[in-house]
């Protein structure tokens, strides 16, 4: 698969930023059951043990907590749907993101700094201060000049990578659910 180039996605950039800033949709729900394993799902439950329940945050180490175990700011991944399907270039590849909620919303920094809370469905969640940024597998599966891009000073503004987010309310979540600031 050719992917993107850097000249590809500045010009498809304004497509990202016409991304519904109030009220947004939840695109794609996907499960991560073990390393580099995907499901996707039309409904999942959020809880503060899992995340999305079912999901294999909880058994994730991390070199940001004290302990090594999974980071309680960092239970959910989101992405943006109108980034992730440029270089993903095909919904079947979506998941390999390996983002658990897919958006069409925009998470930029400006839009949704740390600590906003968003409904979606029956949950509330809170995006925290946790970074998240490309790494060797979104390189592998997307492309260097994606990774570059997502990263990029440009990137890291309109959090192109994702976001990190943490459970506040449990509940249930699906494909379709309407996403609103609270």
């Amino acid at each position: 698969m050719d992917h993107l180039t850097t000249a590809e996605l500045e010009a498809r950039l304004d497509e990202i930023r016409e991304s519904p800033a109030d009220r947004g949709a939840l695109k794609l729900i996907v499960q991560r059951p073990a390393v580099d394993m995907r499901v996707v799902l039309a409904e999942g439950e959020l809880n503060s043990d899992e995340g999305l329940a079912g999901d294999s945050w909880n058994q994730r180490s991390s070199k940001r907590t004290e302990d090594g175990g999974a980071h309680p700011d960092m239970q959910l991944n989101i992405i943006n749907v109108r980034f992730l399907s440029m270089v993903a270039q095909s919904e079947e590849r979506m998941p390999l993101a390996g983002d658990q909620l897919v958006v069409d919303f925009d998470i930029s920094e400006s839009n949704l700094p740390a600590w906003t809370k968003l409904s979606i469905g029956e949950a509330v969640i809170e995006v925290t201060d946790q970074p998240h940024a490309g790494c060797a597998k979104f390189t592998q599966r997307f492309g260097l000049d994606a990774q570059r891009f997502a990263n990029s000073e440009i990137g890291t503004a309109m959090k192109l990578r994702g976001i990190n987010a943490r459970v506040i309310t449990p509940g249930r979540i699906r494909q379709g659910d309407v996403i609103t600031k609270l």
